[in-house]
């Protein structure tokens, strides 16, 4: 029921065994052509204030912002359901696949809710869902450990820690929380906005020009590049001191696929932090992914 948890799955080497998804898992290939079990009740294309106050209005009918297809679920009859319990913008909540599975008929799945906030929270996600499925999970998790501590020494050697915006919606505008700050840390820059462990925080603007960050990046969720160049620019448009801020001048306003990479809480976090590292740092790191992933603002 989220695009990280089919990650996860997939990860387990359990990618055979996937019978049903949500509207947005997308990865790894071969995935969309399973059934999906859910959509949103709001029409996702537009900017980002009309995606906003169209999911602000859901929230303030206290309505659900997803529905879960039941007939495709009872026809699926699947043994295990994993969703989530952090955000009710980001996916189908906890309430409503309970509620879901209160009608299905036959015997009830198991339902496994991930709720991350800490990268150590991934980690231990990973290691629930491998223990849920009967699978050995500790390997994958040495794995991506590893990959986080090889990546994080390499950029700590770097020595200087540069002052990072990372903004995860423009307007309004959010910076981003969760595991992004200590992701940030771990490439080796400092995060000016956002508190590991808690949910993203609200900024206004003059937050974001009192700061002045040496790097700002732009990773909107649910947003691919393209949508995030959009947004960026928009934001840009809309702020006549935008040129003057430090990481402006310098070109140092970079853009990534928060909705491939950052914004999902799985194995791919590791892929995010080179990502960071990369621009932080391009001295010490040189270029793994192409340009559809992370790029300049110009």
């Amino acid at each position: 029921m989220i695009p990280s948890a089919t990650e996860i799955v997939a990860a387990l080497g359990l990618a055979n065994q996937l019978v049903g998804r949500s509207h947005e898992c997308d990865y790894p290939a071969g995935v969309q052509a399973l059934p999906v079990c859910t959509r949103p009740r709001f029409d996702p294309v537009g900017n980002s204030r009309e995606v906003h106050e169209r999911v602000d209005a859901i929230l303030r009918e206290a309505l659900s912002v997803y529905a879960v297809d039941l007939a495709v679920l009872d026809a699926l009859k699947p043994t295990h359901i994993l969703t989530q319990a952090q955000c009710e913008v980001c996916a189908v909540s906890l309430a409503d696949v309970e509620k879901a599975v209160a009608q299905l008929s036959g015997v009830q799945p198991h339902i496994l809710s991930l709720q991350p906030n800490h990268l150590i929270d991934v980690w231990a996600d990973i290691e629930r869902v491998a223990a849920a499925l009967e699978v050995e999970g500790i390997g994958l998790v040495q794995q991506l450990r590893t990959g986080v501590e090889i990546c994080s020494a390499q950029a700590q050697a770097a020595g200087r820690r540069p002052q990072v915006a990372c903004i995860e919606w423009t307007d309004p505008l959010m910076a981003a929380g969760n595991w992004i700050p200590e992701l940030v840390e771990l490439a080796g820059g400092h995060c000016l906005f956002g508190t590991a462990g808690r949910h993203s925080p609200w900024l206004d603007w003059a937050d974001l020009w009192a700061a002045d960050p040496e790097v700002i990046v732009f990773m909107p969720c649910g947003y691919d590049l393209q949508q995030t160049r959009e947004a960026a620019c928009d934001l840009a448009r809309r702020h006549d001191e935008w040129a003057q801020l430090s990481a402006v001048k310098s070109g140092e306003v970079y853009l990534v696929d928060g909705n491939q990479y950052f914004n999902r809480p799985g194995p791919r976090l590791v892929d995010s932090l080179a990502i960071l590292a990369q621009i932080l740092h391009p001295e010490r790191f040189a270029r793994e992914h192409p340009a559809t992933v992370w790029a300049r603002l110009l």
